[in-house]
């Protein structure tokens, strides 16, 4: 067998449904407990704590202590972004669940991705930021412009703070919902966490819906769709 990057492990370790549910319910960005993740899969927490062990070797969880509990979730921003692919191409392909209710169509106006802005509005965002000027777009690289970080710092966002960070500071991330690409990277978790901070929107308990007020709605029209 030749030497390289061993994807069919990975796609084996998602591909379960089981653990494919566990870690879509982890995509709200919070850390949830395996007795959580396994009502969220359907499946016993005996049946979950395996599922969770194989996730964790694999480098697609962290695991974090606090007392007698141990809370998961996604690794790390490349595992989310891969997660988020595979939905928009599972959603291309004719492969999704049936609508339930109200809630779905809030899921496809605004939802968390991880920790970013995601759904119909994370995409006005994100093209809103190219017809500015405030992205520019390479080949395989994405970075803000001098007007960009202009706008970012009126906004109240450090953006020095962000740029010593580690992780990317721009991504572009497919959008599962709508197939289009929203901003992820810490710029993309930082601009929603500054909306939520302003009273813009909050995130719906037990939930990835993101739930803009009136007033919140109209101060976002006004940002980014002019």
């Amino acid at each position: 067998m030749k030497d390289g990057p061993d994807i069919a492990r990975i796609a084996a370790l998602i591909g379960d449904p089981a653990r494919a549910n566990m870690l879509t319910a982890l995509m709200s960005g919070k850390a949830l407990t395996a007795t959580e993740l396994s009502q969220e899969a359907g499946i016993t927490l005996q049946t979950a704590s395996s599922h969770l062990a194989k996730l964790d070797a694999g480098g697609l969880l962290s695991l974090r202590k606090q007392g007698r509990h141990k809370y998961f979730s996604i690794a790390n921003d490349q595992v989310a972004h891969l997660l988020e692919t595979l939905m928009g191409l599972a959603a291309g392909s004719g492969h999704l669940r049936t609508r339930t209710g109200p809630r779905d169509e809030e899921m496809r106006k605004a939802r968390v991705c991880y920790n970013h802005l995601a759904g119909h509005m994370g995409i006005v965002m994100y093209e809103s930021f190219l017809r500015k000027g405030f992205l520019h777009v390479a080949t395989d690289d994405l970075t803000l412009t001098n007007t960009g970080a202009s706008f970012v710092d009126g906004f109240g966002i450090d953006l020095k703070e962000l740029k010593a960070k580690k992780s990317p500071l721009c991504r572009e991330c497919l959008d599962w919902s709508e197939r289009r690409s929203h901003l992820a990277g810490s710029l993309g978790r930082s601009l929603l966490a500054r909306m939520e901070n302003l009273g813009w929107a909050k995130r719906v308990p037990g939930s990835r819906v993101v739930r803009f007020t009136k007033a919140g709605q109209a101060e976002f029209d006004a940002t980014f769709q002019r």
